[in-house]
This record gives C-alpha cells, sequence and structure tokens, in this order.
C-alpha cells in the first residue's frame, strides 16, 4: 500500500460510529522499584513511585477506536463501585456514549492491578490481582444488554464483539446480536475466547490468537500446512469466511473469503508488553473495513498498529498519526 492509499483508507475513521460489545474491565498499573527482599518472604518489596488507571478488556478496544478517530457506542456490565464510576468518568470524558452501560450490583466492576517495577535496568510486571465475577449475567441485564444494543444498532456501521470471559457474552446474547446485525447488513468482528468459541457463528470475521486458534481446532500450528488446516477448520466450524489468526513474532495469518490464505510477517521492531495488543488488531480492522479497505489491506494496517502498541508499556493505543508513520515513514 502506497501513502495515498493508507490516508484515504484513515480519513474515514472519525465518520464511523462503531459499537463495541464485551467485558468492561478497570487496568490499574501500580509502577515502582525493586531494591530489596523482604525480610519476611523471599518476595521483592516494591517502593510505589505512581499509579496509573486506564480502560481495560472491551474498553481498551473502545480507547483504541477513540484515538483513532471514530465515535463509538460501547454496552457492557459494571457494578456498583467506585470501578464503574471510573469507568463511566472516563468514557464520558472521551466522547463515547455511557447509556449502553449497564449495573449489576450483585457483581464486581471487574478490575485489574498489577505491580510493575524496575530491577537490574529491567522493567518487569511481578504480580497481577483480579477483582472479577465470571459467571453468567442475569436474564434481566441480558435483556437491559439487547435493549442497549437495540437502540445503537440503526446508526451503526459496525459491532464489535470484545469476549474476556467475565460472563457478559452468554451464548443466548451472542445469538441475538449476531444475527440482528447481520441482518441489518452490519459488519461483525469478533475477538473471541475458548468457553464460548462455539457460539460465534456466522459472524463477518474472528481473531483468535494462536492459543486459541490451537485449543479450538486441536490442530498444533508449526508450520503453512497446519496453519492453513487451522484457518480452515475455524471457519468450517463457525460458518465464518474470513479468519485472522494472530501470531505474536511469527505475524498474522489471513484466510479471506474460505480459499486465500495470507501470510503477514510482524513489523514489531521492540517489544515491551503485549498486554492489549489484539485489542488494538480488532479495533483498526473494523475501521480500516468499514472505511472501504479489503482483508488484505484491512490485516496488514491492522498489523502495523499491532507493532506500534507493543513497544509501549501498559494497555496502550495509537494515533492515526503514530499508523501512518509506521507505515510510510514521517507524515507529511
Amino acid at each position: 500500500m502506497n501513502r495515498e492509499q493508507t490516508r484515504q483508507i484513515i480519513d474515514k475513521f472519525s465518520g464511523l460510529r462503531i459499537i463495541v460489545l464485551g467485558d468492561l474491565m478497570l487496568d490499574e498499573f501500580i509502577w515502582g522499584e525493586v531494591r530489596r527482599i523482604s525480610p519476611e518472604a523471599p518476595v521483592p518489596i516494591v517502593d510505589i513511585k505512581r499509579e496509573t488507571l486506564s480502560l481495560g478488556g472491551a474498553g481498551n478496544v473502545i480507547s483504541n477506536l477513540i484515538d483513532l478517530g471514530a465515535h463509538v457506542l460501547p454496552i457492557g456490565v459494571v457494578g456498583n463501585d467506585s470501578a464503574a464510576v471510573l469507568i463511566r468518568d472516563r468514557l464520558n470524558e472521551r466522547g463515547a456514549e455511557i447509556c449502553g452501560l449497564i449495573s449489576e450490583n450483585s457483581r464486581p466492576t471487574t478490575r485489574k492491578t498489577r505491580i510493575v517495577a524496575h530491577s537490574r535496568h529491567q522493567q518487569q510486571q511481578i504480580v497481577r490481582a483480579d477483582r472479577e465475577e465470571r459467571t453468567p449475567v442475569s436474564a434481566e441485564v441480558e435483556a437491559r444488554v439487547i435493549d442497549a444494543f437495540n437502540s445503537f444498532l440503526d446508526d451503526a456501521h459496525a459491532l464489535i464483539i470484545s469476549d474476556y470471559e467475565k460472563g457478559l457474552l452468554t451464548p443466548g446474547l451472542l445469538g441475538v446480536v449476531i444475527e440482528s446485525a447481520r441482518g441489518q447488513g452490519k459488519l461483525v468482528c469478533l475477538d473471541p475466547k475458548i468457553r464460548n468459541f462455539q457460539h460465534y457463528r456466522k459472524v463477518d470475521l474472528i481473531t483468535p490468537n494462536q492459543p486459541e486458534a490451537e485449543r479450538a481446532t486441536n490442530i498444533e500450528i508449526t508450520d503453512e500446512e497446519s496453519i492453513s488446516a487451522a484457518l480452515h477448520r475455524i471457519s468450517e466450524m463457525l460458518d465464518c469466511e474470513n479468519v485472522l489468526i494472530t501470531r505474536g513474532e511469527q505475524g498474522m495469518s489471513l484466510l479471506s473469503e474460505r480459499n486465500t490464505i495470507t501470510h503477514i510477517p510482524t513489523v514489531a521492531r521492540e517489544v515491551y508488553d503485549v498486554t492489549g495488543a489484539g485489542d488494538t488488531v480488532i479495533a483498526t480492522l473494523t475501521l480500516c473495513l468499514s472505511a472501504g479497505a479489503n482483508l488484505v489491506e484491512a490485516a496488514t494496517i491492522a498489523n502495523h498498529a499491532a507493532g506500534v502498541v507493543v513497544g509501549k508499556i501498559g494497555t496502550a493505543t495509537l494515533s492515526c498519526s503514530e499508523l501512518e508513520f509506521a507505515m510510510h515513514g514521517e507524515v507529511e
């Protein structure tokens, strides 16, 4: 792709309205330094220097879409707690709709706390603490989610389903929203997890990572023959024509329209943190496809976007100018 082709696609992002349905989280990072080991147990003592909060899970998909210029219609479930307030505040500050956030008092808002520390010139995650409830949402909450989805659907260009296995995406809910979106000719892109895999039928595009693809298909991916077999197996299992398997340092492998396989090598120069890279991929892919790019063009652009965010620490996003620079060098 040349610069003009890329720019024509990126310039259309700001006119797009994307529904994001998925598991919202709050990512908390505690940053510090390790200079000694505790005398109480063989664990490092972290001297805390700063703390940051960001949207995680489906919230990171939302952040990526917003930073690329799109208007986002989030739908998710939160608790009745301080983390829910923080999520609403951040979405409101970013200009996203918040009427699609459904409260369920009996469950906590998913919150992941990571302690990241410098030690001997290296920065690494020391521990992660999760506060979450993974049981399926109630029938009442499910109905409220469907109502919110229906209220957004007419005005949306596409639907992203972001599954983190936190209980929102029940088989019944998945069936209703996928059928409704496809019935109105809306693009449906899905970032999966294993528990619901058989319920993702008839989406337009699914983006498992390699471990997810291997578990779903029971195929160990070791070469071109096995990646081809896994791509076709997923396509047949889910009646889904387009499958993109993200493969870390091996890049991406795309099956489009059940026939053509394209391997896209990684462009990441330095990898500091892969947290949320899949969120960047699904967000960028959906925007590119909604802007008129073909699948190979969209996957190529998404690959460059992922190459940017893995070079950052923490739950990261990128701007349109960073994306253009990653693909073509200095932005004109």
